[in-house]
C-alpha cells in the first residue's frame, strides 16, 4: 500500500487542478468532442456546443492553463486537442458512474 508521504505532492496538485478544470458540464462536453485525437477550432467547438464563442474561448483557456488541453496554430486557426489521450477515460468513467442515475 502506498503511503501518502511517498506520493509526489507536486504531481498530486497538478492532478487536482486538472480535475477541478474538468469539473464543469461544458468542459466535460469539450473533452467528449476532442476524444479520439480530434483537433477542433474554437469556432467548431462553439458550434457543436451551441454556446457563445467568447464562453467557449474562456473554457478552452481554463482547460489549457491547467494542462488538460494543448493548442496548435495553423494559419488563422488555432486547433485544440487533449494533451493526454487518457483523459478521455476519466470522462468515460464519469459517464459509467452516472449512467441510469
Amino acid at each position: 500500500m502506498i503511503k501518502i508521504q511517498e506520493l509526489d505532492s507536486e504531481r498530486l496538485d497538478m492532478a487536482a487542478n486538472m480535475l477541478k478544470a474538468i469539473a464543469h458540464p461544458m468542459r466535460i462536453a469539450i473533452l467528449k468532442h476532442l476524444e479520439g485525437g480530434k483537433k477542433l477550432t474554437v469556432t467548431q467547438i462553439h458550434e457543436l456546443l451551441g454556446i457563445e464563442q467568447s464562453t467557449t474561448s474562456h473554457h478552452l483557456g481554463i482547460l489549457k492553463d491547467k494542462g488538460v488541453l494543448c493548442s496548435r496554430r495553423e494559419g488563422k486557426n488555432t486547433f485544440y486537442y487533449l494533451k493526454h489521450d487518457v483523459l478521455s477515460q476519466v470522462v468515460d468513467c464519469l459517464e459509467r458512474c452516472t449512467c441510469g442515475e
